[in-house]
């Protein structure tokens, strides 16, 4: 059995290859282990996998003496909210999120917080030992859908729209719930690709990249739609299009949906990841917030949310984050709350999109390195000299007074990953070059091959 699927706060690899049956009933059997607790949730996503795996995961939590209540097929913010709505801790979602149909994982929940990576190496020492608990738990079957979408609206009663969005689900968890939930609270809606397949042949379940989000666009501008969103795989991502077509870049969202929330909420934390673009934090500030930043990771995020009691915040890969929520990430409620501003208000969201400013930023660049990566980042910092103010939350981010660069290992594969962001286009090669002279030659030679090629972006974020 490989254990190459396990990350730092889930598990998702390949599926027969890293992800197998045999892991996920050990998996069930290592978190009802763990968490000490006598019921569980469990649930899974659209894949053509996850039947198998999600059944394996219950026999495992029920040969621990676990009792398990299966939600069956659902998006993950269904399942967080059912642990809220049922107040269960312990649980496992069968989903690999926004990674191709080829995988499979399990986002897994010990206890009311967010899992740990120090939990994580207890549950993979559990599971390499089979160090398990023995009993007969008992098993049912729930569906929480009207409960959920319940939920949904009377948050957003349907009194507060008149805005017509096209839903692009990408055939994930969210292709029939979240036409419904619109249809429900006043939208006119157009749907794509809305038809539940494991297999996604329209379309990656990756929706925070804008390349994957062409038909969404072309069917805004032919429709006359207000906006359009486009969710991942599991449905806790959303990525949003403007009335004219365009891909509107996830750091953006987060600095207009700051400002809404701090609009009734002053002197409130938000919590960003390192990867956002400055201008998040200086938004934040304008509108007279604590701008908190974060290690990225869902994970993190929710964690930083409540340790700061924040009430809002956002990562760049498309998360965004809600007390309301108790932290969490829903991509039908972010969706939800952008199309309440939008009928509330008279600008569009284009409009919107272009009262927030726009830096020089440049997309990841991943590069494979299977050299020592500590020693090449503490080479990296040293080669800094005092020019940048340093944060070391995972990796090097060095803020300079033209800009921001980000250096980091990869935890999933041998690679280095740079990120760069200038305030003026001229002063991107400076911030680059400070940290490229410290490379050695080949890296660099990589570098400047993969920059050369690069676009810079100004309207787009692809993540």
């Amino acid at each position: 059995m490989k254990l190459s699927a396990f990350k730092e706060c889930d598990i998702r690899g390949l599926v027969d290859s890293e992800v197998t049956e045999e892991l996920a009933y050990k998996v069930g059997r290592a978190i009802a282990s763990l968490a000490g607790s006598t019921r569980a949730v469990v649930g899974g996503d659209v894949r053509i996998s996850t039947p198998a795996l999600k059944q394996a995961v219950v026999q495992g939590f029920i040969d621990s003496g676990c009792d398990v209540i299966d939600l069956g097929t659902i998006s993950t913010p269904l399942f967080y909210f059912a642990r809220q709505h049922l107040d269960i801790d312990c649980g496992v979602m069968v989903t690999a999120s926004h990674n191709p149909a080829s995988y499979n994982g399990f986002k897994i929940t010990i206890n009311a917080h967010p899992v740990t990576l120090e939990q994580m190496k207890r549950l993979l020492n559990c599971i390499c030992l089979n160090d398990f608990l023995s009993g007969k738990g008992n098993y049912t079957e729930l569906n929480l859908d009207k409960a959920y979408k319940d939920f949904l609206l009377k948050a957003f009663p349907a009194s507060d729209a008149h805005c017509k969005v096209v839903v692009d689900a990408g055939n994930g968890a969210y292709s029939l719930i979240a036409p419904e939930v619109f249809k429900a609270a006043g939208y006119s809606v157009v749907p794509l690709f809305c038809v539940p397949d494991g297999s996604f042949p329209n379309r990656s379940p990756n929706s925070a990249s804008s390349e994957n989000l062409t038909a969404l666009s072309d069917l805004v501008i032919a429709t006359g739609a207000d906006m359009g969103v486009g969710f991942d795989g599991d449905g806790d991502r959303v990525s949003f299009v403007d009335e004219t077509g365009k891909f509107v870049p996830s750091d953006v969202m987060i600095a207009l949906l700051a400002q809404a929330v701090l609009e009734n909420n002053p002197n409130r934390a938000i919590v960003f990841d390192q990867k956002c673009s400055q201008i998040v934090p200086e938004t934040i500030e304008k509108a007279g917030g604590v701008p908190i930043i974060e290690k990225s990771g869902h994970t993190f995020i929710k964690t930083r949310m409540i340790s700061e009691q924040a009430i809002f915040g956002g990562e760049v890969s498309g998360h965004y984050f809600f007390e309301s929520l108790h932290g969490g990430d829903d991509g039908l409620y972010s969706a939800l709350f952008v199309g309440r501003l939008l009928s509330q208000g008279t600008a569009t969201l284009s409009q919107r999109a272009a009262s927030i400013p726009r830096y020089t930023t440049l997309p990841d660049i991943r590069i494979p390195f299977d050299g020592n990566s500590k020693e090449l980042l503490d080479n990296i910092e040293a080669g800094l000299d005092g020019t940048a103010t340093i944060l070391k939350l995972d990796g090097i981010r060095a803020l300079f007074e033209e800009g921001w660069g980000l250096v980091r290992a990869s935890v999933t594969e041998p690679a280095i990953t740079f990120r760069f962001e200038a305030y003026r286009p001229e002063n991107l090669a400076l911030i680059i070059e400070r940290f490229a002279k410290s490379l050695p030659p080949k890296l660099r030679m990589k570098l400047e091959e993969k920059i050369e090629h690069l676009s810079l972006i100004d309207e787009e974020v692809d993540e």
